[in-house]
């Protein structure tokens, strides 16, 4: 995905947020945004996830499936969590069995069951943001953008999101993650994308360091990675073959 001299702005004789951005995703590749409050990086999200249109320059080769997490999900609707989410599978282009099953495999493994028939607007702030991750994964993403997304989320299932990441990128989907939990040192990521004076900085990782992926039998993965953090390594994801 290629953004190409793309610049923003929210009115017509406003400051530009974004000015001027040139920069490349490839397929299987991590980015992870950074910046201040107000940098921008929302901003640049919208535009990547095609939520925002430039009001200069182009996005290209954006893949045709995008899942897409706002920072805060938007809960005033009239309509249960399962309600959304089969319709939100339909409209991706799932049968109705097809619909259901993927709602009750992601409100499983996002500890959501509890709340799918309770309406969007009765939902805790980290509840409605489990449906807004259940949705944009209902459909295997090409590309998933996340703006701050382990906002609200119990350690559980914020532990699930660097999985994710994973699986996604393994599976050559592109993956945009904002944060400023200091979450990013879970991730395996291949760039970070610093925002600030309405551009965006590439940033190295750290030449220190390196991602080696191992394969082990199913039935060893926990004692592996039990065995790994106690010698003192990062775990970045585990996924099926």
């Amino acid at each position: 995905m290629l953004l190409d001299h793309v610049s923003v702005r929210y009115a017509r004789s406003g400051p530009w947020v974004l000015d001027g951005v040139s920069v490349t995703a490839r397929p299987g590749e991590a980015v992870v945004i950074l910046g201040r409050n107000g940098a921008g990086k929302s901003t640049l999200l919208t535009v990547c996830a095609g939520v925002l249109r430039p009001d200069r320059g182009r996005v290209a080769d954006r893949p045709p499936v995008v899942g897409w997490v706002p920072e805060r999900f938007p809960a005033a609707q009239p309509f249960t969590a399962r309600e959304y989410l089969v319709g939100a599978g339909r409209v991706r282009g799932l049968g109705a069995d097809a619909a259901g099953r993927a709602v009750a495999h992601w409100a499983e493994r996002l500890h959501l069951g509890a709340f799918l028939d309770v309406r969007l607007g009765q939902l805790s702030k980290g509840s409605a943001q489990k449906v807004g991750l259940a949705q944009a994964l209902l459909v295997p993403p090409g590309l998933l953008v996340l703006d701050e997304p382990w906002e609200g989320l119990d350690a559980v299932v914020r532990a699930e999101i660097p999985l994710i990441v994973g699986e996604v990128t393994g599976a050559g989907g592109i993956v945009l993650v904002s944060d400023h939990r200091g979450e990013i040192a879970r991730l395996a990521v291949a760039q970070r994308w610093t925002v600030r004076d309405q551009g965006v900085h590439l940033d190295g990782g750290d030449p220190a360091r390196c991602v080696i992926e191992i394969e082990v039998p199913a039935a060893d993965a926990a004692g592996t990675v039990s065995a790994l953090r106690a010698q003192g390594h990062d775990v970045l994801g585990v996924r099926p073959r």
